[in-house]
């Protein structure tokens, strides 16, 4: 149920402005070598792509300043644990002066051990600058490393306007028709983890099963002080969190509220969660009387 952090709120303004200015897409090599450098898991080859003097400006989740030893420590330690690969997609790329190249990046790493692979995301922003005739990083952020993509657009997911019992109407008709289910997803614009949980429906590994067997309807609850009929009539508490679920059958009958908060930290979640909860609740899964409390 968190709002938009400052991290993730710069990062939506960075991409709403890039919309508006030409960004750069040919490779950047001091990041490249940055990008390598994490792959290899070499601390050397980290520390000397960071400034000396001044010394770099790194702060991580939550905004805390971290010690270049701990940001160094953070990237190298990925190697330990079965790094792979490492892609990058930049969202946004611009050198406002000759000296000066700014990046925010989305980080896909890949984790194997033994035959198990899995991916883990870190978005970061940085500020590259020139001395002499080299690139050194000098200031520069980065979320915790998540199972699940961090979302960098501030996408209007619950656009206003929506009358939300014709939105249920209309759903539970296309979903009775397909012979699929429906997930009424309870949340707003504002809440950071209602991004994440739509940019996971989205995702390669999980919109198959959801396209396959659900239809989904986003409910908006404003600022607490809105369709609160509805998530009173699908027995959501709204006081434990957004975003909040509930699964109705095709008919419209009730299967599952979300009373525990369940996807309230959505961002904390793997994607073998959301699937685990997705094949609870597809058409034809067997559902105890315990299991729809």
């Amino acid at each position: 149920m968190h709002r938009l952090t400052l991290f993730f709120a710069t990062l939506f303004l960075a991409t709403v402005a890039s919309a508006h200015q030409a960004a750069s897409t040919a490779p950047f090599a001091p990041f490249e070598k940055w990008r390598s450098a994490v792959l290899a898991g070499d601390s050397p080859a980290l520390g000397a792509l960071y400034t000396k003097s001044p010394a770099p400006d790194i702060t991580g989740p939550g905004k805390k300043p971290i010690p270049i030893l701990d940001e160094i420590a953070f990237w190298s330690a990925f190697k330990s644990q079965g790094l792979t690969n490492v892609s990058a997609q930049i969202i946004q790329q611009e050198q406002p002066t000759p000296d000066i190249h700014t990046l925010v990046v989305q980080l896909t790493l890949t984790l194997k051990q033994g035959t198990t692979s899995k991916k883990e995301f870190v978005a970061t922003v940085q500020n590259w600058f020139r001395q002499g005739d080299q690139w050194y990083l000098g200031v520069a952020t980065h979320t915790a490393a998540t199972r699940l993509r961090q979302p960098l657009e501030n996408k209007e997911i619950y656009p206003p306007g929506v009358d939300a019992n014709q939105e249920i109407a209309e759903t539970l008709r296309i979903a009775s028709a397909a012979r699929k289910r429906v997930l009424l997803v309870f949340g707003g614009n504002w809440c950071f983890d209602c991004h994440v949980l739509d940019e996971a429906f989205h995702s390669p590994e999980i919109a198959p099963t959801l396209n396959k067997s659900f239809i989904v309807a986003h409910i908006d609850i404003g600022q607490m002080d809105k369709n609160l009929d509805i998530a009173k009539k699908y027995d959501i508490p709204l006081e434990r969190g957004v975003p909040a679920i509930a699964v109705l059958d095709s008919d419209g009958k009730l299967l599952f509220s979300q009373k525990r908060g369940e996807f309230e930290a959505a961002r904390s979640m793997a994607p073998e969660d959301i699937l685990a909860f997705l094949n609870k609740w597809k058409p034809g899964a067997t559902i105890s009387k315990s299991a729809s409390k």
